[in-house]
């Protein structure tokens, strides 16, 4: 079997919110933002990972990465742990890790040329390439993403939100990475212009070889991209299985939810007898629910949710739930009547 490109265990991420009082000696209050994490990343293989806002996604992508403090492990396909890592050994992986930001002009340089924004990581990475080698290695990469090579020398704020998405991918794959992670890559775009970000992503992952790890609110977008799916809720992996299983036979009362809340263009459609409710807010990461953290909005929760934490079960179609399975039309009658008293 191949070996995976990265290979995830245990991640974790914790973040201190000072005193948990008002005597100095109170102990600090801790904030869990990802709390041991568990994947693998197959070369050339898409991961979408999906979830409520304050799920964990960006948090876990910036940990990959090194742009915050984590534990666990992150195992390169060298055998290399990233975790942990100097920003002077992570230099070493910058090159085959790059990534994607969700506001395509808040993460340009406003006071650089789109030439001079894509050539940056070329110039640091290899600096003894010649001016002219830079150059013609910039428009080589803005023809490849949609771009016209003759706009080099414009500003960011002369292009529109898809464009500058556009040269975002480029300067992330200038330097030929192995892997790009996309932070909601998509979502501060128009529909029809995310429909060619996305395609456009697709196709530069089979020319290149390229894995990629894709955060998204929009199940829908996610489902077209990745050939996986994992699901976040507080931190955690709720379910994770491959993008047509996942979507066919949810498994987990939290994905099923969310699929539910997809519009679905059907005027037979009724979503009384198919829509799961999804009852309250997310939880603080600060003061998580014992047991399953899905327990408090899940209409199935029972006894044992709240005193045993539920582990990933199965092979390729994994579970964190201890009753997984399709909601019944009784299950989701008796929700929905909880939610309108």
């Amino acid at each position: 079997m191949t070996r995976p490109l990265l290979d995830v265990h245990d991640l974790r991420v914790t973040f201190s919110l000072g005193s948990g009082g008002l005597l100095p000696w109170s102990k600090p209050r801790l904030l869990h933002a990802v709390n041991g994490v568990d994947f693998t990343l197959q070369p050339g293989e898409t991961l979408g990972i999906v979830g409520e806002s304050g799920s964990g996604k960006s948090t876990l992508a910036r940990a990959l990465i090194g742009l915050v403090d984590a534990q666990g492990s992150a195992e390169w396909v060298d055998g290399k742990d990233l975790i942990g890592l100097s920003p002077g050994q992570m230099m070493a992986y910058r090159n085959d890790i790059q990534m994607v930001f969700q506001d395509p002009l808040a993460s340009l340089n406003p006071r650089m040329t789109v030439g001079q924004i894509i050539a940056e990581p070329l110039v640091t990475h290899h600096p003894g390439l010649s001016r002219a080698e830079v150059k013609t290695r910039v428009k080589a990469m803005m023809e490849k993403v949609g771009l016209l090579s003759n706009q080099i020398n414009r500003y960011p704020h002369e292009f529109s939100g898809g464009q500058c998405q556009r040269i975002g991918i480029a300067r992330a794959l200038i330097v030929e990475p192995k892997l790009i992670i996309c932070d909601e890559p998509v979502s501060a775009l128009d529909v029809s212009i995310q429909a060619q970000v996305i395609n456009l992503l697709i196709r530069l992952q089979q020319e290149l070889g390229l894995s990629l790890i894709f955060i998204a609110h929009d199940l829908s977008v996610v489902k077209h991209i990745s050939d996986r799916v994992l699901v976040m809720y507080l931190g955690k992996v709720m379910e994770i299985a491959p993008s047509a299983d996942l979507y066919a036979d949810p498994q987990h009362p939290y994905t099923q939810a969310l699929l539910s809340a997809v519009p679905v263009p059907d005027p037979d459609f009724d979503p009384a007898t198919s829509v799961v409710p999804l009852h309250g807010e997310l939880p603080s990461p600060s003061n998580p629910p014992s047991g399953c953290v899905f327990r408090t909005r899940c209409p199935r929760a029972q006894a044992r949710c709240a005193s045993e934490v539920p582990v990933l079960q199965g092979q390729a179609h994994q579970t964190a739930c201890h009753f997984p399975g399709p909601f019944t039309e009784a299950e989701i009658a008796k929700a929905r009547s909880t939610e309108a008293a």
